[in-house]
C-alpha cells in the first residue's frame, strides 16, 4: 500500500491540476469574450421592416459617406412647420426601421427628424465599432450642416441607449441646441460588470464609450430619461451619469424597462420633453 507521504504528494498533483485547468479555461473564456466582443455588443439587423410613408409620414431616404470612406444610409423626415431637427442615434440593435414610433413622436413635436443607421446596420455599409460610430455620428450632422444647410445651433441631438453615448460624444465637439439622453449608462464597463461579474470587463473591452469621461463637457441644455424598472441598464447608471453632466441639465425618471421607458412611454412624458424643448428655443 502507498504511504502516506506519497498520498499527499499525489493529492498536491491533482489540485494544482485541477488549479491549472480551471485558470486556463477561466483565460480561455477571456480570450473568447474578447475576441468576439463586438458580436456582445451590437445586435444590427440589414432588413427593413417597414418605412415612414407606412405610417403617413413623407421621408427622403438618404446616402452619405463618413470621413472614412464608409457608404451610410438614413431617412430625413421634413416638417413643413419646423425651424429646428432633431437629429437621432438609435440604440445597439436592430435598424432605423424598428423605430418608426419614435420618429412620429418627434415630427408630432413639430421638429424635423433625422435617423440614419451605423456601419453594419440596415443598408449602412461595414460593420460597427466604437470609433466607426463616432465618425458615422460626425458624417450624419455634416450632412444636415452641408447638405439641408441646417446650423448646429437648429440642431437637437437626441440617443437612445448606446446612441445617448453617441450623442454625448458628439456634442462634445458640436454644442447643439440641447441633448436629449434616454435609457443611458456611464460606460460600456460597468454594464458589462453588472451583467458579467466574474469577468474583467475594464481589461477586455476596446469600445468602452466612457459617456461619464464626457458629458461633464457638454454644455447646452440636457435632458437625460431613465425607465424606473430598467434591468439592462440600471436607473442607477443614468442617475450617475446625470450627476456628472454639467448645468443646465434635468433627469426624469419615467416608468418601464428597457425597451418601454422614455419621451415615447405616454403622452405625458412626450409632452415634458416637448415643454423642455421650447424652453431651451427648439421651436
Amino acid at each position: 500500500m502507498p504511504d502516506a507521504t506519497q498520498e499527499n504528494a499525489r493529492r498536491k498533483f491533482s489540485l494544482r491540476r485541477l488549479i491549472i485547468i480551471a485558470v486556463a479555461t477561466y483565460v480561455g473564456v477571456c480570450i473568447l469574450v474578447g475576441v468576439f466582443e463586438r458580436r456582445l455588443i451590437y445586435f444590427p439587423t440589414r432588413d427593413y421592416d417597414a418605412t415612414p410613408s407606412d405610417i403617413g409620414l413623407d421621408y427622403q431616404s438618404v446616402t452619405f459617406t463618413s470621413n472614412d470612406g464608409v457608404n451610410l444610409t438614413g431617412w430625413y423626415v421634413p416638417n413643413e412647420v419646423a425651424t429646428r431637427t432633431i437629429l437621432f442615434f438609435h440604440g445597439n440593435a436592430g435598424n432605423i426601421s424598428h423605430r418608426l414610433t419614435t420618429i412620429q413622436t418627434l415630427h408630432r413635436l413639430g421638429y424635423n427628424v433625422f435617423i440614419f443607421d451605423y456601419r453594419g446596420f440596415g443598408h449602412s455599409d461595414g460593420s460597427p465599432s466604437e470609433s466607426g460610430l463616432y465618425a458615422d455620428a460626425r458624417a450624419a450632422l455634416q450632412y444636415l450642416t452641408q447638405t439641408q444647410k441646417q446650423p448646429v445651433e437648429r440642431i437637437v441631438f437626441c440617443g437612445r441607449s448606446l446612441g445617448g453615448a453617441v450623442a454625448i460624444e458628439l456634442a462634445t465637439h458640436h454644442a447643439p441646441r440641447a441633448l436629449v439622453v434616454e435609457s443611458t449608462f456611464t460606460e460600456l464597463a460597468d454594464v458589462g460588470r453588472i451583467h458579467y461579474p466574474f469577468l474583467p470587463v475594464k481589461l477586455i473591452l476596446r469600445d468602452r464609450f466612457k459617456s461619464i469621461d464626457r458629458i461633464g463637457k457638454v454644455t447646452c441644455p440636457k435632458l437625460i430619461l431613465h425607465g424606473a424598472d430598467d434591468t439592462l441598464i440600471p436607473i442607477e447608471l443614468g442617475r450617475k451619469l446625470f450627476d456628472a453632466a454639467a448645468e443646465p441639465k434635468q433627469f426624469i425618471e419615467t416608468p418601464g424597462g428597457h425597451n418601454e421607458a422614455g419621451f415615447t412611454y405616454s403622452t405625458e412624458f412626450t409632452d415634458k420633453l416637448g415643454e423642455l424643448l421650447s424652453r431651451e428655443g427648439g421651436q
